[in-house]
């Protein structure tokens, strides 16, 4: 009989990545007929573990202490290995972050397990559990299964509607856990203004740049300056995240003008990232192949482009507006200010 744990630092609510990953991880419960736990590393794991209480988990099990409120490989790791250890897991379930990626491999090696990353289902094939993850870039599925145990695993993003239920009062086993001396100490965090922010996971929408943003326009000239005012203003007035192509992306490493915001961080496609947005806009992007693979997991695609014999006018978009893309996101931006303002 498997035994199922979900794992996640404890920081408040949980984020919806981890409410997917215990989503996914009560329907594998389910799906064996097994039970599963919760694990919970953090300063206070309290507040945590009764947003979770009606998630139906056997016992609740909690890491806490000031020095595991941050993230550092030392204690993320300690925690997460005790955390299996007491509850006797055979099968660790955790949400892809940068805490959980980063302590992934070294959990199971101290464990005497195996480790499973970018997984994007947990189906059960003849009573036993098995995962699924897509190979380069999202061009082959793979359907994996192992003998040894513990098995961790990190899940994607968008595999499973994230859990909701009622809060409540959960009873939080305490674990004793004792790191190995930290030999770095947080200070603070820097991080960019908001409006400065141009990936977010969490947004409603996606919105792609390509190349033709900086190319000639019908009046034959390189307008990339007020390209980048109109793309910076709909990312400030729409909270939309920001996706690039790689030939955009390409086109500052080798001097030419491009949109100075760009980095290899807003790559989507073959060679970047998959992101999960539930609509997607891609504008000047001429439906390169590479850049729509990447687009496989977004709900609803629309594109705009001067070309209608482009890629995204053969079936990769759902709505495609043949239009020139200046002019459109400047009413697009002009009624987003109006709404606001109103």
């Amino acid at each position: 009989m498997e035994n199922l744990l979900f794992l996640s630092p404890a920081e408040g609510a949980l984020s919806k990545n981890s409410l997917e990953a215990l989503a996914a991880t009560k329907q594998l419960a389910d799906s064996l007929g097994a039970t599963f736990s919760v694990g919970l590393w953090g300063d206070d794991a309290q507040a945590s573990a009764d947003g979770l209480a009606a998630c139906g988990a056997a016992k609740f099990l909690a890491v806490t202490g000031p020095e595991f409120s941050q993230a550092r490989y030392a204690t993320d790791a300690a925690a997460a290995e005790a955390l299996c250890r007491a509850a006797g897991a055979t099968i660790v379930v955790g949400p892809a972050g940068s805490r959980w990626n980063r302590i992934l491999a070294g959990v199971a090696h101290r464990l005497g397990g195996r480790a499973d990353s970018h997984v994007t289902g947990l189906p059960v094939a003849g009573g036993l559990p098995t995962v699924a993850r897509w190979f380069y870039r999202q061009r082959m599925e793979g359907i994996l299964a192992r003998t040894q145990r513990p098995w961790v695993l990190a899940v994607e993003s968008g595999i499973a509607p994230a859990w909701s239920g009622a809060p409540g009062k959960a009873a939080v086993e305490a674990v004793t856990c004792t790191p190995a001396a930290a030999r770095t100490k947080v200070t603070g965090i820097e991080s960019p203004a908001e409006d400065q922010q141009t990936i977010r996971p969490d947004a409603d929408l996606l919105f792609v740049s390509g190349a033709g943003w900086t190319k000639k326009q019908p009046d034959g000239q390189v307008k990339t300056g007020e390209a980048q005012k109109l793309i910076l203003d709909f990312l400030r007035l729409s909270r939309s995240s920001l996706g690039s192509t790689k030939s955009l992306v390409d086109l500052h490493g080798e001097g030419q003008a491009t949109l100075t915001f760009l980095s290899h961080m807003n790559q989507v496609g073959q060679t970047g990232s998959t992101p999960r947005h539930p609509k997607g806009l891609s504008t000047c992007c001429h439906g390169e192949e590479p850049h729509t693979v990447g687009w496989r997991f977004i709900g609803e695609r629309r594109a705009i482009s001067l070309d209608p014999n482009c890629g995204w006018a053969r079936g990769k978009a759902d709505v495609l507006y043949v239009a020139d893309a200046f002019a459109v996101m400047d009413k697009v931006n002009a009624l987003l200010a109006a709404k606001t303002a109103g």
